[in-house]
């Protein structure tokens, strides 16, 4: 896979009993234009007829059947399926808008790894956040900062790009590893968007966060639990704290390596002219890790 100004992109769609909402948002992200590469709806074990669906109202979608539970595993399965050169996720109950998504994809062609979706920054908002969810949110993201040195506004947001290129780093758990007697791998759960989070600003990548308008579900209740899960991803930030400075002591203890020839995919120039319109983006608070700085000029946000 290389970098280019016109990626190919594969949107990873985990899915658990959402036949309904497929109906719906299948059709919207196949009349995103430019259109995208492919759709892979990675399924956790459905059983309303939700891979049947997929099939009927998208007859050239992919898909695949996760190989162990938990959203990070099916999120895991999609990225290894993916044959694009941006991976878009994408929740399958209607609150992401595909409109957005080449908003997206224009920040990574103007030099970031990771596009990050905020509904803190300008151009964002939510039609479904509680105030109790926005305090907690806003918590772990000082949290988060103040660990890794990022300014994220919106942690606890699950619509993402990045490029293929960068999947070594996020180093998630095998989706042929067998899974264990009692629990879950670390990553195969709801903390993949907090680890992912973690992981590339921990690996020192370049993040830019593009304003997103998250709606309401369209069909079926919400698995979100407020105080359990803001409780996991409090734990995931100290974990992958701990982590990342375990690993930066390893490295420190390996000899150095001789620098590869030519240059690293992870280090391209950003490109001239990107065919997406850009989004607008919050200036960055004083004293933080920088993110990627939005191209000129700005256009107003999708959605």
């Amino acid at each position: 896979m290389q970098r280019t100004g016109n990626p190919r992109v594969s949107v990873v769609v985990p899915t658990r009993n959402e036949a309904r909402n497929l109906e719906v948002v299948l059709p919207a992200i196949a009349a995103v234009r430019p259109a995208v590469h492919e759709i892979i709806v990675v399924d956790g074990h459905s059983v309303d007829g939700t891979i049947e669906t997929a099939q009927r109202v998208l007859p050239w979608v992919k898909v695949i059947t996760q190989t162990r539970k938990g959203k990070g595993n099916a999120m895991a399965c999609g990225f290894a399926a993916a044959t694009g050169d941006v991976i878009v996720m994408f929740d399958a109950d209607g609150s992401a808008d595909p409109q957005e998504i080449p908003a997206f994809v224009s920040a990574l062609v103007a030099g970031a790894d990771f596009a990050k979706g905020s509904r803190f920054v300008r151009g964002g908002g939510s039609d479904d956040i509680t105030l109790l969810r926005k305090s907690g949110n806003a918590g772990l993201n000082g949290v988060a900062n103040a660990l890794f040195g990022t300014s994220y506004t919106d942690l606890c947001y699950g619509y993402n790009a990045f490029w293929a290129d960068i999947l070594p780093v996020l180093e998630l758990p095998a989706v042929d590893a067998p899974a264990p007697a009692d629990g879950m791998l670390w990553g195969d759960g709801f903390e993949i968007e907090t680890v992912l989070n973690c992981r590339v600003a921990a690996a020192g990548l370049t993040i830019t966060e593009v304003p997103s308008v998250e709606r309401e579900r369209i069909f079926g209740q919400s698995n979100l639990r407020t105080f359990a899960d803001g409780s996991r991803v409090l734990r995931t930030l100290v974990a992958e704290r701990r982590r990342a400075v375990r690993r930066r002591a390893e490295r420190r203890q390996q000899p150095a390596a001789p620098a590869p020839t030519g240059q690293s995919p992870l280090a391209q120039p950003p490109l001239a002219q990107p065919p997406f319109a850009q989004p607008p983006f919050a200036p960055r608070p004083a004293g933080q890790r920088p993110m990627a700085p939005p191209p000129a000029p700005q256009l107003p946000a999708a959605g």
